[in-house]
């Protein structure tokens, strides 16, 4: 489905404002596992990156960036952080959220209501589709695309049609979540980035229930990161290996991780 191109700054202020609600009162669920992690390698990352998205892919990282005049869809080497391919996104569009399905990569936008559909062997925008909500962060179970939007609600989407089939809202035993944000999809839960925080949340997909908490506080020293916006952003998984990578807007590494319970 092929859409024209709309932006708004105004409008995106108000947007993004309305959708980072406060927690509320929620259904009862039992406390999360809490889990902290161990660094099992640490690799170069573009520091001038403002990574939105990331995915694992035939060796490779593909990886979404943001920032008007600064957005683009990358194809990563791990080992080096070098960019082998790269696609420049419309300046006028603010680049977020990324996942892989069926072979083609779709980034969000993060309030134009546009969303772009990559052929990854070209590496060129091949498709638009109109987003519903806000566009943060983006997965696939292999069957939908599971969107966030910044409030507490994932939407699992047609890919055929782009619009939601259901929606669940995040949660633990103390209520709702919002500021969801990047999100990855590892053996049947969905790990979740929430702006600003040092933790990743392991949700299951039939309810939203918060299974686990991963503090991640102390992966990178906060004196590398000199913009307040440069906060923890980015999960990747690699089934054949079960290898998880994570990094952060504007970080100077990336690294690779096992998460362990506390």
């Amino acid at each position: 489905m092929v859409v024209a191109l709309a932006c708004s700054d105004a409008a995106e202020t108000g947007a993004a404002a309305d959708s980072r609600s406060s927690l509320a009162t929620a259904p009862g669920a039992q406390e999360p596992v809490r889990e902290t992690y161990e660094v099992v390698r640490q690799f170069p990352h573009d520091s001038a990156a403002f990574t939105q998205g990331l995915v694992f892919h035939e060796g490779y990282l593909i990886e979404g960036t943001g920032r008007r005049g600064q957005s683009s869809l990358r194809r990563v080497e791990i080992e080096t952080g070098r960019v082998v391919a790269q696609a420049d996104v419309d300046p006028r569009l603010f680049g977020e959220g990324i996942t892989i399905h069926e072979g083609r990569a779709y980034q969000l936008t993060w309030t134009s209501g546009v969303g772009l559909v990559y052929d990854l062997d070209t590496f060129t925008a091949v498709q638009q589709f109109r987003q519903v909500t806000e566009g943060w962060g983006l997965t696939s179970d292999g069957e939908h695309l599971i969107q966030s939007d910044g409030s507490r609600n994932l939407y699992f989407l047609d890919p055929a049609t782009m619009q939601p089939t259901r929606t669940v809202e995040v949660h633990d035993a103390s209520g709702f979540i919002d500021q969801i944000n990047e999100l990855e999809y590892i053996d049947g839960e969905i790990y979740a980035n929430v702006w600003h925080s040092w933790e990743i949340l392991r949700i299951s997909p039939r309810d939203g229930r918060v299974i686990g908490r991963i503090d991640m506080s102390g992966l990178l020293d906060t004196d590398e990161l000199p913009d307040p916006e440069s906060v923890l952003n980015g999960i990747a998984y690699d089934p054949d290996t079960g290898r998880i990578f994570v990094t952060g807007k504007l970080w100077p590494s990336l690294f690779e991780v096992r998460f362990v319970r506390r």
